[in-house]
């Protein structure tokens, strides 16, 4: 497969950027572009260095709430290295941009924790590879998922996304037991609600899918969240139930699942009334999931 074909629009670093020994950064250009950061460019570098890449779409929803503004100053900051972009070679029409840090991007924030500033010839390097990383579509899907927890609570008084952490943060909290795709505390009617995340794209066996109960089972009381599966189909929902009711819940679990790709959008998303518990009919908002044991801390 041709990289070159799927992998679109990555720039080489501008002479600007670059010291002239070693190919590194020059710490004046950290400095200088520093000055020029808003609070929303920081929040921007913040979030794609903890989650790796965004669309277009999702960054709107996140920090813009408006296309036109959301490309002039994706475009400016992508002129200026602090992003970068990329995208799969489609016909017809054209994939949305995936957007990254850049290499000015990258030593801002490496500059921000202590860290040797990257070459960016390691931050380009990286970009390809997660162009072409075979878990790129899960990755974006995981994000898209708490964008859309943030895109609600910023349309929605008294609704937040307190929490949101990836993969690797959950994996420090709990370690080897289980490996859930994120994990959030979501906040709204004076309530917090704790979960884990667990994203399927249906390329896993049901069995696989539901064998990773038993991980969350062996959690610890503080950590016995409710578990939500965000399935690809509502086929694929209703086989999981049915698997679910042959194989059984672990006790103390509380599971619950929804279809993201059929009425997900139009009721409100993963806040909205589209959850469907284990074991119980009809479907509850992500504000109404309790763990099964009640309660569990969630600010630890």
């Amino acid at each position: 497969m041709d990289r070159n074909r799927l992998i679109r629009d990555i720039p080489p670093t501008s002479a600007t950027g670059a010291a002239s020994t070693g190919g590194r950064l020059a710490a004046s250009v950290v400095a200088g572009e520093l000055t020029r950061l808003t609070p929303r460019d920081r929040h921007l570098l913040d979030l794609l260095d903890q989650h790796k890449t965004f669309t277009t779409e999702q960054l709107v929803d996140l920090a813009f709430g408006s296309i036109g503004r959301a490309r002039n100053r994706l475009n400016t900051l992508r002129a200026r290295d602090i992003l970068d972009r990329f995208r799969h070679y489609q016909r017809p029409g054209s994939q949305s941009w995936r957007w990254t840090l850049g290499p000015v991007g990258a030593a801002i924030i490496a500059a921000a924790n202590g860290a040797t500033l990257p070459r960016p010839s390691a931050v380009r390097d990286a970009t390809a590879r997660l162009a072409m990383s075979p878990t790129l579509a899960h990755l974006l899907t995981v994000n898209g998922f708490f964008v859309a927890l943030t895109g609600h609570a910023r349309t929605h008084d008294g609704a937040r996304l307190i929490r949101w952490w990836n993969e690797a943060r959950c994996r420090e909290a709990v370690g080897a037991v289980v490996r859930p795709d994120g994990h959030g505390v979501w906040h709204t009617g004076g309530r917090a609600v704790p979960f884990w995340l667990e994203v399927d794209l249906g390329t896993e066996t049901l069995s696989r899918v539901a064998g990773k109960l038993t991980g969350y089972a062996a959690l610890p009381p503080g950590r016995a969240y409710p578990v939500l599966f965000w399935l690809p189909t509502a086929a694929r929902e209703l086989n999981l139930h049915a698997y679910l009711t042959r194989s059984g819940v672990p006790d103390g679990l509380t599971v619950a699942t929804a279809a993201a790709a059929d009425d997900a959008a139009g009721a409100g998303g993963p806040a909205g009334p589209v959850w469907r518990v284990a074991g119980r009919g009809g479907r509850v908002s992500l504000a109404d999931l309790t763990p099964a044991g009640g309660g569990a801390r969630w600010d630890a």
